[in-house]
């Protein structure tokens, strides 16, 4: 009887991390919605994105300036940067990026570094 206990229980650990990261999943393709709408114009890869090539000026190489290919943004570090801006970039509001919208976002940007 208490192997069974165990065994249900292991199930429904596995359960709830399956939901869990079908949740964080979700939580990225939102956060990739988000960037696309407001961060691509300026942060994509390629030509024409001043965000970028301002990065890619500042870094010299070291890091890439597109900030879909960094792999050492965190959450908190996306956060600040939108909601405070930085040189020439303006900080969002509340009211154009909202707060969830910026966690996910912010886990879409960090997404490398945790896979």
């Amino acid at each position: 009887m208490r192997l069974r206990a165990q065994v249900a229980l292991a199930l429904l650990c596995l359960g709830f991390a399956a939901h869990a990261v079908a949740a964080d999943d979700a939580q990225v393709q939102q956060g990739q919605v988000v960037f696309e709408k407001w961060c691509a114009p300026c942060h994509a890869p390629g030509p024409g994105h001043p965000g970028t090539i301002a990065l890619d000026a500042l870094y010299q190489g070291k890091r890439p300036g597109a900030l879909e290919q960094r792999t050492d943004l965190t959450p908190a570090l996306v956060k600040q940067f939108v909601r405070r801006g930085v040189s020439v970039m303006p900080f969002f509001r509340k009211t154009e990026v909202g707060d969830p919208e910026l966690d996910a976002l912010g886990a879409y940007l960090s997404k490398k570094k945790k896979r």
